[in-house]
């Protein structure tokens, strides 16, 4: 888990806890091809921004 403080609060240890499963599930992602260009993240996020 890196170089986290000695004293962490679960809630603290759950946050950290997902965004490495996020990490992860995005290089796993990555390596099996599932990723978008960078014009399919703007159509995408466009959709969402409007």
């Amino acid at each position: 888990m890196g170089n986290l403080p000695e004293y962490l609060s679960v809630d603290q240890i759950v946050e950290h806890l997902l965004l490495l499963e996020k990490v992860q599930i995005g290089l796993e992602d990555s390596k099996a091809g599932r990723v978008n260009t960078k014009e399919e993240a703007k159509e995408k996020l466009g959709k969402w921004l409007k």
